[in-house]
């Protein structure tokens, strides 16, 4: 008989998945609950008992040999394992809706739960003319929004946690260039605008002809990373000119940086767009740059397993709508 040395445990080996005996209805149970993050609304998208839905969890996690959830004051939150997993059964679920069900989704008839991530700067913009948009036309879907915490949210969408992405995302550009018809996800562009320097009317470098360039870098700013990048693009721009500004406040959102320069001396950069969404627009100034800065251009972000999902592309038509409008107020 082997013996293992002294001191060190077998090593077990995991216990392949029968797929044969797997119930394929626990898959759709999963997917339910990836996307609730409960397992009472999960139960009620899928009309069963919260019990059921329970049991499909166990047994499950008894067919994969792994824990996927694990329970928070609020719901469940998935483990890494579920991470993995979810984009497989969310793209395998969708093809199997459209070979078997392909008929046109119709928003006035079908519920359908959506996710988009964006910034609150986009948001504030984007969410009131899409909301009219849906009230117009009595749409039955559950629209979430989610805080973009990063520059490239590629990887929300490829594990299923968004539907769709909205906001200025010049790396993803690049890199889907780069990738070509191989990249799995697709960006198009909705609407343009222009970064402004922001601050309180009466201040000093609201004067004509005050912000220049040294004046600019002279002055304490106030810089929004919600992408926790160590420097943004106002800190390229200058590098490439061999300057530097003095950052004193980083704040995470694009509404809190409106809030502060309206009361301080602080300057910040904000796109022109947000600013009247800010409620206190008519109390800030806003001054061209003493320096070139790359235009914003938003654009929609989705993956291309959703490509030929009729409420997916419903969702995609409708915000892509949105933008147009949007695009039309800022000429």
């Amino acid at each position: 008989m082997l013996r293992c040395p002294s001191g060190l445990a077998p090593r077990m080996t995991p216990r392949p998945l029968n797929f044969r005996t797997l119930d394929l209805n626990l898959l759709r149970v999963f997917n339910e609950v990836m996307q609730e993050r409960n397992v009472t609304r999960a139960a009620e998208r899928l009309a069963m008992s919260q019990p059921a839905v329970s049991n499909a969890l166990r047994r499950l996690r008894e067919a994969t040999h792994a824990e996927l959830f694990v329970p928070t004051p609020t719901g469940v939150t998935p483990t890494a394992q579920a991470q993995s997993l979810w984009p497989v059964v969310r793209s395998a679920l969708d093809s199997l809706r459209q070979a078997l069900a392909p008929e046109d989704f119709d928003a006035r008839r079908d519920e359908r739960h959506f996710t988009l991530a964006m910034a609150d700067a986009t948001a504030a913009l984007f969410l009131p003319v899409l909301a009219e948009a849906l009230q117009r036309e009595q749409a039955q879907v559950d629209l979430r929004v989610v805080n973009l915490t990063s520059r490239d949210p590629r990887p929300l969408l490829e594990q299923g946690e968004a539907d769709a992405a909205l906001g200025f995302f010049p790396d993803v550009r690049a890199a889907l260039d780069a990738e070509g018809d191989a990249a799995l996800t697709r960006l198009e562009p909705l609407y343009a605008c222009r970064y402004q320097c922001v601050m309180r009317g009466d201040h000093p470098l609201a004067e004509p002809g005050a912000l220049t360039l040294d004046a600019y870098c002279r002055a304490l700013h106030l810089r929004v990373n919600f992408a926790g990048r160590p420097h943004g693009f106002v800190d390229e721009a200058l590098g490439r000119l061999g300057r530097r500004r003095r950052v004193f406040i980083s704040v995470g959102q694009f509404a809190t940086a409106g809030a502060m320069v309206h009361r301080s001396d602080l300057l910040t950069v904000l796109p022109a767009s947000y600013v009247p969404a800010t409620g206190f627009g008519q109390q800030l100034a806003m001054r061209d740059l003493p320096f070139e800065m790359p235009r914003i251009d938003v654009g929609l972000l989705w993956h291309r397993r959703h490509e030929h999902d009729t409420a997916q592309r419903w969702l995609r038509q409708t915000l892509r709508a949105a933008g147009s409008r949007i695009a039309g107020t800022l000429h």
